[in-house]
């Protein structure tokens, strides 16, 4: 039986991991209940008092805001608005992703801002806990309005219709709802609009990033003290002085995790010929640093959203008001998405002039890190590989949050293009741990020609994981094999776990 994460007014990152990886239960706080129930219970008692309008309620969608809807005609209008709505294409989201969607529109809804059915946030719940997954698309959100297009097809197995992932296998809704004896949820009023409205696409997204990029950003410490001990790099640029007169915290704190990790090595007490290592080595701390320090940004913005109602209009049920505004903007996730790309981007760029310096035949290490140069073009190519995903990370980092289209018959007439800024900075991330491991198969064969010099006990620990997952390379391979290992041991590895000490970022 999997312990039981309670959805309240706090939702944290630690959670989050927990209810994307399957190993929690989710349920609704006494709390929770308490605000959907009087929220819903407001809604219904205005709609019945009041015969003026209400956007999304009683009325059309965007431009349509000024139709007016019969009231026997309310639940019928939310049906009709997730189906119309439902136009996303493209590739499919992943299951991850999407559990994280599910996780994040229950929370957004159980503030009570939202008016919703308990039965239809009970149903979302069921979702989540059975690993029942909506087939999401990743195209069709402008990143404002909400995530209209995904959130629709998120939505939709709540109505019977759409399709599911179920147990690993793509079905239809309704050959699941047979399956298990299920009947679809009937909308009221406003339920289709506060399913719709919402950042829960671009949020997940981003909460998914913040998860993932922690251990990433670890790793290119790690990787990159390797590749400096490897090319006979000085540590005199990570001495405590030096950023103590520039303090920026990441760069502080990567300054001190390179002399951590460095520590004890004696590939370090050899008297070095240079007076001096090139940027890429020396400014491991200012850049690496200003890396983390975006992340934390990121992090404190992408905490903000994911404890946000973000639907539209907003019921402040002891206020006795329904407002309509604009909390689905997707503004402030599409500028830190697009500063993570750009940052990500940079992360990736620094490796490959390390992994470019390695392979140089510089420093008494032979070219290309192949015995016998020549007859072997050892990893030449890598690099190529690397330079060519680095130069795609740089076309992806072009900030998506800069441009709008309007749309809606001008109602909606400037849009944050989140969705895209979120969709291009998961690519940049994947990216950026490709070069990452290319580095580190560059490194750990680089280290192979200083023996019997060994490096650092704690780095020795990460080379010796490592190949026990990827072998030193004596004459030319199929190094597809071996880069494809290398991408899945920073994949499948924390690298705390292996070091058994915290790094800080």
């Amino acid at each position: 039986m999997l312990p039981t994460y309670k959805i309240n007014e706090k939702l944290d990152f630690h959670n989050l991991e927990n209810i994307m990886c399957r190993k929690v239960q989710v349920e609704l706080s006494e709390k929770a209940k308490q605000n959907i129930i009087e929220s819903r219970i407001f809604l219904d008692d205005y709609l019945e008092n009041n015969d003026k309008p209400v956007y999304g309620i009683n009325t059309g969608f965007g431009s349509l805001y000024s139709v007016k809807i019969p009231k026997d005609s309310l639940s019928l209008l939310q049906e009709k608005l997730i189906l119309s709505h439902s136009c996303g294409i493209g590739d499919i989201v992943s299951e991850e992703i999407i559990r994280l969607m599910l996780a994040l529109k229950i929370q957004g809804l159980s503030y009570g801002n939202s008016g919703v059915k308990l039965d239809t946030i009970e149903r979302l719940i069921y979702f989540l806990n059975n690993e029942i997954h909506p087939v999401v698309y990743e195209q069709g959100s402008l990143g404002a309005s909400g995530d209209l297009a995904p959130l629709a097809h998120l939505s939709l197995p709540l109505i019977g219709k759409g399709e599911v992932i179920y147990k690993g296998k793509r079905m239809n809704t309704q050959e699941l709802y047979k399956k298990l004896n299920l009947l679809p949820i009937n909308l009221a009023s406003k339920e289709g609009l506060a399913l719709l409205n919402g950042t829960q696409f671009m949020s997940s997204y981003a909460s998914y990033l913040v998860i993932k990029t922690k251990n990433l950003l670890i790793w290119a410490d790690i990787i990159s003290a390797l590749s400096l001990d490897a090319f006979y790099g000085l540590s005199d640029p990570f001495y405590e002085g030096l950023h103590r007169v520039r303090p920026h915290l990441g760069q502080k704190n990567t300054a001190k995790n390179m002399l951590l990790l460095l520590e004890g090595s004696q590939i370090q007490k050899i008297t070095k010929q240079q007076i001096q290592d090139p940027y890429s080595f020396r400014c491991i701390p200012q850049v690496h640093g200003a890396i983390k320090d975006t992340y934390r940004y990121f992090r404190e913005v992408v905490n903000t959203e994911i404890q946000s109602a973000t639907d539209n209009p907003t019921i402040f049920p002891d206020e006795r008001k329904i407002l309509s505004g604009g909390n689905f903007h997707g503004e402030p996730l599409a500028f830190v998405l697009d500063f993570l790309s750009i940052a990500l981007t940079e992360l990736a760029n620094i490796s490959e002039r390390r992994i470019y310096q390695l392979i140089s035949g510089k420093r008494n290490l032979p070219s290309f890190l192949v015995a016998n140069p020549g007859l072997n073009s050892g990893f030449m190519i890598p690099q190529y590989t690397a330079a060519s995903i680095v130069s795609q990370c740089k076309q992806l980092a072009t900030p998506a949050s800069v441009d709008s289209i309007e749309s809606s018959q001008g109602q909606e007439d400037h849009v944050s293009m989140g969705a895209n800024a979120a969709t291009k900075a998961l690519r940049v991330f994947n990216n950026v741990e490709k070069v990452l491991a290319i580095e580190l198969m560059n490194a750990a064969q680089a280290l192979e020609f200083r023996r019997p010099y060994k490096t650092s006990p704690l780095l020795e620990k990460v080379f010796s994981s490592f190949r026990e997952n990827v072998s030193f390379i004596s004459e030319d391979a199929l190094l597809h094999d071996y880069m494809y290992k290398s991408i899945n041991f920073i994949k499948e590895n924390n690298p705390i776990e292996i070091l058994s000490l915290e790094l800080e970022i």
